[in-house]
């Protein structure tokens, strides 16, 4: 069985500018991915619009030609398609790691497959795993029911019914407003009083507006209590109690990293906020040869790292392992030949 230089888990951005700078350093390696290329974009809802202008999102030194302003989330899957291609990076798809160990040395990754389990070898590994697969609940009764979702897609479905969306950040303001210009009857429960500080400002007033004029209905410093099958059940501020009308409802209240694998591989994470232990400047944890890169460093804290900086660490990681592993085939060739 073939030993590899390195095995990404994940073909995220992060990974892609991991395995670009993999080759360019002539390791050998490979992209194990549970689901598509860059999978998490592919999720986003079908007419989200990037905050970023698209320079920001290359990797690879391959441009990002739009005609707009900010790229679309089509743009952006066609985009890192043709990295993929471009660079011709060895990407093995519908391989959900289950586990790495350190074994005779080596790092064994498993996967699970359609075709059963899968083994792979390799001097290091690194985790890009993201943080869009795991929400964070609300853990309030009939969070599970069908007609809720901690992802929104999009609007046309709604169309003249009444929809209750939780949470007062930019994916909450970007549904909301999408699903009011396609005839949804919007409710936005918020547990603050003011919006997410992220709020992108071009939408703020947009949002504000549409509620001002009652196009879209809020109810501010409110928390959930219940969902059924045709309400939302709220509570203020001041304790008094208020049903929502709803055929579906959106909680989204952010997403967190998966620790699974992560403690699987022996990696230490704090146990709030999920955050795995690493080296800031290498990315490696407190297992040898294990790192971290991309959203996947942050825990629960997902607003740290964008593909406008997390694109970076592929290249800084890489580094560092090309740089080890010569230190190390050099030691063992003097070792031989001493």
């Amino acid at each position: 069985m073939s030993v590899y230089d390195l095995v990404i888990v994940g073909a995220g951005p992060a990974g892609l500018a991991a395995s670009i700078a993999a080759k360019k350093h002539g390791l050998s390696h490979v992209i194990l991915e549970k689901g598509a290329v860059v999978n998490t974009i592919l999720h986003y809802p079908r007419q989200m619009v990037f905050f970023t202008t698209p320079e920001l999102l290359e990797i690879g030194n391959i441009p990002f030609v739009t005609p707009y302003e900010k790229p679309t989330r089509s743009e952006a899957l066609r985009y890192y398609r043709r990295i993929v291609d471009t660079f011709e990076l060895p990407i093995e798809q519908g391989q959900t790691v289950s586990s790495v160990r350190c074994e005779d040395g080596q790092l064994v990754v498993m996967t699970a497959t359609d075709d059963g389990p899968r083994q792979w070898t390799a001097r290091t590994v690194v985790i890009a795993t993201g943080a869009y697969d795991l929400p964070n609940r609300m853990d309030v009764p009939g969070e599970d029911l069908p007609h809720v979702s901690h992802y929104y897609t999009e609007a046309h479905a709604y169309f003249r019914k009444h929809v209750v969306v939780v949470g007062g950040a930019n994916s909450t303001a970007d549904a909301a407003l999408e699903m009011y210009r396609a005839g949804v009857k919007v409710t936005i429960v918020h547990r603050r009083d003011d919006w997410h500080k992220g709020l992108k400002y071009w939408v703020r007033p947009d949002l504000e507006n549409r509620i001002k004029e009652g196009s879209i209905a809020a109810r501010m410093s409110s928390r959930v209590t219940r969902i059924t099958h045709k309400t939302v059940e709220i509570e203020r501020a001041d304790g008094t109690a208020e049903s929502l009308p709803a055929d579906a409802v959106f909680l989204l209240t952010g997403y967190h990293s998966d620790t699974t694998l992560l403690a699987h591989a022996g990696v230490d994470f704090d146990p709030v906020e999920l955050a795995p232990t690493h080296d800031p400047e290498t990315f490696e944890t407190n297992v040898p040869g294990v790192y971290v890169i991309g959203n996947v460093t942050t825990g629960r804290q997902t607003n740290r790292i964008f593909i406008e900086n997390g694109r970076f660490h592929g290249k800084t990681v890489v580094d560092v392992i090309a740089a080890r592993l010569a230190r190390r085939e050099a030691a063992t060739s003097s070792t031989v030949h001493g």
